[in-house]
């Protein structure tokens, strides 16, 4: 019989690639997408199987749609699979956030101030969103919802990156502590090549970047290594998928002076802009950095660092993931952290993103009806940001 047809590491990019240039939506459209494609169109796993596979990337951290697709070109196609897959589906969304930043450095007028702070108005409407949706699925019940208030309040009192990460592992002790989520129903087994022993190494590998290059960014005064670091562990520790990386990213690039505020902000509205993951903002950070590395080698590096814990999680996670997700405690501490993360998303919705875009009644009605356009008219977000960029520029 011979060999399926979709089955090497060039076919498989090339599905990807179509659907880099065409997801829009966000994380939640991106499974839509994946599991019209994959389980109705090509059939390449069932439909217990795909909502098996969404139900561990969502355990992890890092950015849920991009694992499920690296899952997916890994068991089509091998580790190759995995590679191109991640890259068929990022590097669309990533070349326009690099060309864009280097729009913005090496022409100030690149767009009118106007449109950019229209595209830092409608980043209030678009983690607003995310926000309301979060904290209806993740924080149902009062003790849910006083995790997701304590969150916000300990990270706008004490901000910074490694804050945060005490605040999620916190949120999973208390989980395990006060909280009984019901009992996970079984599910199909995801059907995987990779062994526990290798699963193992890919783990070992995860935590020993994790806690070694901090160490030897301190040690070694390098900006790559340092850029690698900080990055790394934005993609390694954040749950909850790419809106709530903002704060641990703003916390790591903005206070050194490696990219300004204004900047920040501008490169994360028009990341609502592009199709595929929201984590590709990453390459417009080192695009943009106002040191070396930046431009195409900035932006491919960071790209790069905070795409990496995902890989290695996948391939170290699907050989255990049926046993775990059984575990009870696992899956209480799991509630406790994804109650956090709405906390998080909450004190990154006032500070950074509305304390630098609203500053007058014309500000807050621009980001009401952008609000309203995403959540009521249920328009594409793409749309909505190109309408309210222009419309802070007609404004402005």
């Amino acid at each position: 019989m011979p060999p399926e047809p979709d089955r090497s590491p060039w076919a498989v990019f090339l599905i990807f690639l179509r659907l880099g240039l065409t997801s829009f939506g966000g994380p939640v459209a991106h499974l839509g997408y994946f599991r019209h494609e994959f389980v109705a169109r090509r059939r390449w796993l069932s439909e217990r199987s795909y909502a098996d596979l969404v139900a561990l990337c969502q355990f992890l951290p890092g950015p849920a749609s991009s694992q499920v697709g690296m899952a997916l070109g890994l068991s089509r196609a091998g580790y190759g699979g995995a590679l191109a897959a991640w890259a068929g589906f990022t590097l669309p969304s990533a070349a326009l956030l690099i060309l864009f930043a280097l729009g913005l450095s090496s022409q100030g007028q690149l767009l009118p101030a106007g449109a950019l702070h229209g595209l830092k108005v409608v980043a209030v409407a678009v983690v607003a969103q995310a926000l309301w949706g979060m904290g209806r699925s993740l924080c149902p019940d009062v003790p849910r919802i006083t995790f997701m208030a304590a969150a916000a309040c300990a990270a706008l009192l004490l901000p910074g990156a490694w804050v945060q990460v005490g605040i999620i592992g916190v949120a999973a002790l208390a989980g395990m502590a006060l909280l009984r989520p019901a009992p996970a129903a079984p599910e199909q087994a995801m059907p995987t090549a990779i062994t526990r022993r290798a699963g193992s190494a890919w783990l070992a590998l995860f935590f020993a970047l994790l806690i070694g290059l901090p160490l030897l960014a301190a040690a070694v005064p390098s900006q790559p290594l340092a850029l690698l670091d900080a990055f790394y562990r934005a993609g390694a520790l954040v749950f909850g998928g790419g809106h709530v990386v903002l704060p641990l990213l703003q916390a790591e690039v903005v206070p050194p002076g490696w990219v300004g505020h204004d900047s920040f902000l501008a490169g994360y509205g028009a990341a609502q802009a592009v199709p595929g993951p929201l984590f590709t903002f990453a390459a417009f950070l080192g695009a943009a950095m106002t040191t070396a590395p930046n431009g195409w080698a900035g932006g491919l590096l960071c790209l790069a660092a905070i795409f990496l814990p995902s890989f290695l999680l996948v391939a170290g996670a699907l050989p255990f993931w049926e046993r775990l997700r059984q575990h009870a405690p696992a899956q209480a501490a799991l509630a406790g952290v994804n109650a956090a993360v709405v906390g998080l998303l909450l004190a990154a919705l006032y500070d950074p993103v509305w304390t630098a875009a609203i500053h007058t009644p014309k500000d807050f009605a621009l980001a009401l009806t952008a609000l309203v356009a995403l959540m009521a008219w249920k328009l594409p977000p793409w749309g909505v940001v190109l309408a309210t960029g222009v419309a802070g520029w007609l404004l402005g």
